[in-house]
């Protein structure tokens, strides 16, 4: 089986791991904030902080941000279900905004349109978190126009875009977001095996989320609300959580970092051949945008409904029964049950629909060979005229 994502761990990876192992230190010691810096420095961001999941990051960014009952948070319906989770743990309502049918990304004109009408009706978001799918950034320069105009906070979901661009600077920069969100799960770019991270230009908003991500707790004199007792004081002065990144994860990712940018012109390189290959394919792929380099985390295509024969499901699963281990990212999450008690119906947001009723996600990863690639592409053809 061919799968559809697989991580590359090196022996340099190894041998860092297993010397942390042999350190003083498997949790909050050096290597926590040295993958800080190293991915801030990166993406051209002040502060970064390493959390043990994208999920927590987007957790802690909500929290940072204020976000609470009574307020809105807005997503894309195409993304995994951590992206509007994070707002109901906060206590706030999810609402989600269309996607674009030649990106798959939020479409900023949906979102224009949405937020006119919710500014006529006072149930305006006081965040909104687009998600760049498979590694493509949105359109942020619009997006933060309508975030000025309209006054909500940009949470950049960049789970599948560590490595990638937009205009001039890298994705996690924070020049048209407040927070920009990192997964590092093993099927993405680079791998800490679990762990995110979340970037921002804003030291308060770094600090905040740095206390929400250990327990609320601190050390420091000057956000205490009384003399310390002694050297072992801490202070408890919000309710965080326990979303720390190990050790472990954290020198794993400094070493995968030494070959991000290798990794993405690898997929790029990919990329290109498959293009290549399905020439007269009643199939469409991602659009990419000249403002966009994307990472390339999944390269997802949609089938041509009025071009073939077989149904979506069929082709699935001719493709994993010729050893090719597709996938489909993702479900709508409006669609999903626990969302469908929330109020959410099909049909509420129709091009999302559309995308899933087509969407395949074939290999890629660094590792995938021509063989393997061209195999992949001689089992699309069976499928497509079984």
């Amino acid at each position: 089986m061919i799968p559809y994502g697989r991580q590359d761990v090196t022996q340099a990876d190894i041998d860092a791991v297993v010397d942390v192992l042999k350190a003083d230190f498997l949790t909050q010691g050096p290597q926590v904030p040295r993958f800080e810096s190293k991915l801030a420095a990166y993406c051209g961001a002040n502060h970064a902080v390493a959390v043990n999941s994208a999920t927590s990051a987007l957790h802690v960014a909500c929290l940072a941000l204020g976000l609470g009952p009574g307020d809105w948070l807005w997503t894309s319906p195409i993304t995994f279900v951590a992206s509007a989770n994070c707002g109901l743990y906060c206590g706030a309502k999810v609402d989600f905004v269309d996607i674009d049918p030649g990106t798959f990304n939020m479409c900023p004109s949906a979102l224009e349109a949405k937020l006119e009408a919710a500014a006529r009706e006072d149930r305006l978001p006081k965040i909104v978190v687009p998600v760049h799918l498979c590694g493509q950034s949105c359109d942020m320069q619009a997006m933060h126009a309508l975030s000025k105009k309209y006054g909500f906070f940009l949470i950049e979901d960049a789970s599948h875009a560590v490595g990638g661009r937009y205009q001039s600077d890298a994705v996690g920069s924070c020049r048209y977001s407040d927070i920009a969100v990192f997964s590092f799960h093993p099927v993405k770019i680079i791998t800490t095996a679990e762990g995110g991270i979340a970037v921002t230009n804003d030291p308060e908003t770094a600090d905040r989320m740095a206390l929400y991500r250990s327990h609320g707790v601190t050390r420091d004199p000057d956000l205490m609300t009384r003399t310390p007792d002694g050297p072992w004081y801490y202070e408890q002065i919000a309710l965080g959580l326990n979303y720390r990144m190990t050790e472990l994860q954290a020198v794993l990712g400094v070493s995968q970092m030494d070959r991000l940018d290798q990794y993405v012109a690898r997929r790029h390189e990919i990329a290109a051949q498959y293009e290549n290959l399905f020439s007269g394919l009643p199939i469409q792929s991602q659009q990419q945008l000249n403002s966009s380099h994307s990472a390339y985390h999944l390269y997802v295509i949609r089938l041509d409904p009025n071009a073939v024969k077989q149904t979506h499901r069929q082709v699935f699963e001719s493709l994993r029964e010729q050893g090719i281990g597709v996938n489909l990212h993702y479900i709508p999450v409006h669609t999903q049950p626990y969302y469908e008690k929330l109020g959410f119906r099909r049909g509420d947001f129709p091009n999302a629909e559309a995308y899933y009723a087509e969407a395949i996600s074939l290999p890629m990863y660094p590792a995938l060979s021509e063989t393997e690639q061209q195999a992949v592409v001689d089992a699309l053809k069976v499928a497509l005229q079984a």
